[in-house]
């Protein structure tokens, strides 16, 4: 005589097991209908006693949802998309959606096709994210769309922005608690949106601690040493604010070369908290933490928020957080 399988578990057990009705347990897993809370929670125990797992394609099509996001990004390095997607993932997992992500190339015929797709597939909501700072043109799609890092030109989409003012800010706090004194600020190119920013909340917390103007230049490594010359052909300074960790790595760089210690002669911060350059550096970097994840988060929360009826709108600026490191502290 063969042997049966294991005995897999159905809606009608876990009614049975909770003394409600086969529809009333289907309401309480699927979070849908007027139910108490104790009976919603008596149905999952039951369900979880006997290790039942709701059909996703029956519970699509009972709820007419998909239980599914798209992100759409223009970030192909993933720098920053990969850590605003396991933000979201982690707001979404506890809907039991899934997320498919979609990388345009800065591609706009490459962008248009995903999203037809995407509309064909009939996610819940879109979440459409890059690599700049820079307000996009929106999406026109049939279902709710949240903005996070590159926000929505329209100003009544919703969108979720890093502050930027206040991460810079809040280095240039740190260098002066030090009693630094004469600080300069070198950054990004100031076609860049994040490096215009920065740059001018430098300017506003320095006050006259600052020394010169900043110095607008690559994302890189080799701008940094290379503003260092520029920087000590002019004056001296005790502090070096940097829009950027690749830049602030060139900076410790330069000024290691010349002979001066960081941060016993020279402190220097950098901006993004990315581990391969800011744990990699010499010494390793005061940074600024962008806390991508938990913008990722958070617009997974407002999207979620949006497909369940609400109707969010405008800006949300999440706050950074600065990390301490040798490159002020010493050691």
């Amino acid at each position: 005589m063969a042997s049966r399988g294991p005995v897999v578990p159905r809606i009608t057990d876990v009614a049975a097991l909770a003394g409600v009705s086969t529809s009333t347990a289907s309401k309480a897993l699927n979070d849908t209908g007027q139910l108490r809370e104790e009976t919603r929670e008596r149905v999952r125990r039951a369900a979880e006693q006997l290790g039942f797992t709701p059909d996703s394609r029956g519970r699509a099509l009972s709820s007419g949802r998909s239980y599914t996001v798209g992100l759409i990004t223009t970030d192909s390095s993933g720098r920053f998309s990969i850590p605003i997607m396991l933000g979201a993932e982690d707001a979404l997992s506890a809907g039991e959606m899934a997320l498919v992500l979609c990388d345009t190339r800065d591609d706009a015929l490459r962008e248009s096709h995903y999203l037809k797709s995407l509309v064909a597939r009939r996610v819940d909501g879109i979440i459409v994210t890059g690599r700049r700072t820079e307000p996009r043109a929106p999406i026109d799609v049939p279902m709710p769309v949240v903005y996070a890092f590159s926000p929505s030109s329209d100003p009544a989409g919703t969108s979720v922005v890093m502050d930027d003012h206040g991460g810079a800010a809040s280095a240039v706090r740190h260098l002066l608690s030090l009693g630094r004194r004469r600080i300069a600020h070198v950054t990004g190119p100031a076609t860049h949106r994040s490096a215009v920013v920065r740059a001018a909340a430098t300017v506003a917390a320095a006050g006259d601690a600052l020394i010169g103007e900043p110095l607008h230049g690559e994302w890189s490594e080799r701008w940094g040493r290379h503003a260092v010359d520029v920087l000590l052909r002019t004056g001296e300074v005790d502090a070096i604010s940097c829009g950027s960790d690749q830049i602030a790595r060139g900076v410790c760089d330069r000024l290691r070369e010349l002979g001066r210690a960081v941060p016993d002669d020279v402190a220097v911060t950098g901006f993004d908290n990315w581990s391969v350059m800011a744990l990699a550096s010499r010494p390793p970097l005061t940074t600024v933490d962008l806390r991508l994840e938990e913008l990722g988060r958070r617009t997974a929360q407002l999207l979620l928020e949006m497909i369940g009826g609400a109707a969010p709108s405008g800006l949300v600026s999440m706050p950074m957080e600065l990390v301490p490191r040798e490159s002020t502290l010493g050691t």
